[in-house]
């Protein structure tokens, strides 16, 4: 697949097709942008910065100009995380993006609520395949991951570090086969965003880092998602999930500032990745 990231009128209808998926004219978007599944963080992050929520035909968002952060809630799976990253990376003042999503746990020391940041994604999901050939590995921006765990080490909070599965399939519990494969590739948690959002972000010259939180254990008995299970996980942790995202992408602007080549999406961008 060719790709012509210059091309100005693609850019002019991503970033168009961008303002009525969100309800957001382009120039409320800020230069660092959280991408979510939830529309709780949403409201969150609406309440707690005092804006407020712009709704679209697809997406839902809120902008925090004094920070310079926006969020938006992209909904499920890997055809819309292809579809956001595609749209964002259009936006003529981003400098970078992170995911905040939910995750599966699959070692048995891991706990629902710790956090886990992904280094890499196994391509189980079919999108990413229109970004680059299969030998091409799907890893998220070094430097977004290290602000994250930063500051992780620095609250002296626990968090785990290594690859996720992503996959297209939600309902995948009950199938054994699927769960053997999950262990002989030994990938420590499974989700259905990263590997796409890290592939299309590369392809699309946008650093894109992923902060998951673990909210169950599919491989352990009784460790599956419940209704009750998910809402406890929502009431518990969301809201320090939140937090440390806004941190993250705080801290990591004067990363992507002075570090190197392939990091910073400055106006050396084209020839910097």
């Amino acid at each position: 697949m060719e790709f012509h990231e210059t091309d100005p009128h693609e850019a002019q209808i991503a970033r168009d097709t961008l303002e009525r998926y969100s309800g957001s004219e382009v120039s409320r978007f800020g230069s660092y942008v959280l991408l979510t599944n939830f529309s709780r963080y949403i409201r969150m992050f609406a309440e707690i910065y005092q804006v407020p929520l712009m709704e679209g035909s697809m997406f839902t968002a809120a902008h925090a100009p004094d920070l310079d952060i926006s969020i938006i809630d992209f909904k499920l799976g890997a055809a819309a995380a292809a579809l956001i990253v595609d749209l964002v990376s259009f936006l003529p003042t981003v400098k970078g993006a992170l995911m905040l999503g939910m995750c599966g746990g699959l070692r048995r020391h891991y706990k629902v609520g710790d956090y886990f940041v992904p280094i890499a994604s196994i391509r189980g999901e079919g999108a990413s395949d229109f970004y680059f050939p299969p030998e091409v590995p799907a890893l998220a921006n070094f430097l977004i991951q290290k602000a994250a765990t930063e500051i992780f080490d620095r609250e002296n909070i626990p968090y785990h570090i290594g690859i996720t599965h992503t996959t297209n399939i939600r309902f995948w519990e009950f199938n054994e086969a699927f769960k053997e494969k999950l262990k002989e590739n030994k990938a420590q948690s499974i989700e259905m965003e990263c590997a796409t959002l890290f592939s299309a972000s590369y392809r699309r010259k946008l650093p894109l880092g992923a902060l998951l939180l673990i909210s169950d254990l599919p491989l352990k008995k009784g460790g599956i998602k419940t209704k009750k299970s998910a809402r406890a996980v929502f009431d518990t942790y969301s809201s320090d999930h939140l937090a440390k995202g806004v941190e993250t992408l705080l801290s990591m602007k004067d990363k992507l500032k002075h570090k190197a080549k392939g990091a910073f999406r400055g106006k050396s961008a084209e020839t910097d990745i």
